[in-house]
């Protein structure tokens, strides 16, 4: 199982969200570059990112900073928020950054998701954030009549090796993961499931490992020290 350590960049800055409500954004670190060094010194092979501002307006914004850290930090990247297209798809991959994750477009354009596994396999994911069971879209501002298992059924039906699963409610609030669900996305599908959301301690990550989930990403339980990331990386190896 792989930890991702999270950065979430809203105006250039690194911060976190509760339940994924833009006024809740508090900033958590000083600098990208220096954050995801520390991620790589406590044995994090990979990062997952976050264009929050992408995320709402539809498009890339903080492109340059996801970029150089894929450049420059020895880190894979994966990344989310405002990847709508073909050309934004190509743009990040042909810059370094390892995976791509596919959200809101997913609901609304799933040719576009069919097209990219076509083209790029493995390195396209998509993101599934649900509230309530059901999908929500537009950075969890809307919430379509998808439940989320249908829809991880239809990205298993086109193709896609890596889900990303969100439970809204969890995320950011240091409550825990919501177990049930990700054994029942785990279960109903034959992709890798990463977890996200609600990660508060080692025992979140045993938990994830005990149900052979592909990985878990870990934000604010890093930042707040109620999760040790190298104890989580040396777990998440074992066995």
């Amino acid at each position: 199982m792989i930890i991702l350590p999270a950065i979430d960049i809203k105006d250039g800055k690194c911060v976190r969200l509760r339940k994924g409500e833009f006024d809740t954004a508090e900033q958590v670190a000083a600098s990208p570059y220096d954050t995801a060094d520390s991620f790589l010194k406590a044995g994090a092979e990979w990062i997952h990112m976050v264009d929050l501002d992408g995320a709402k307006d539809a498009r890339p914004i903080n492109a340059d900073i996801f970029c150089k850290v894929a450049k420059e930090s020895g880190l894979k990247v994966e990344l989310g928020g405002g990847i709508r297209s073909m050309d934004t798809i190509e743009y990040y991959l042909e810059r370094g950054i390892e995976r791509v994750i596919l959200g809101s477009v997913a609901v609304k354009n799933p040719a576009l998701v069919k097209d990219a596994v076509q083209h790029f396999g493995a390195q396209i994911a998509v993101g599934i954030d649900a509230k309530n069971e059901m999908v929500a879209t537009e950075g969890w501002l809307d919430t379509s009549n998808v439940h989320y298992i249908e829809m991880a059924k239809m990205m298993e039906a086109v193709g896609v090796q890596t889900i990303i699963y969100t439970d809204i409610s969890k995320d950011g609030m240091l409550s825990g993961v919501n177990g049930d669900q990700l054994d029942a996305i785990n279960r109903a599908v034959s992709c890798n499931i990463i977890a996200s959301g609600g990660v508060k301690s080692i025992d979140d990550i045993t938990l994830c490992k005990q149900m052979n989930l592909y990985g878990v990403i870990c934000g604010k339980s890093i930042y707040s020290g109620s999760l040790d990331l190298a104890e989580a990386v040396r777990i998440s190896r074992e066995g």
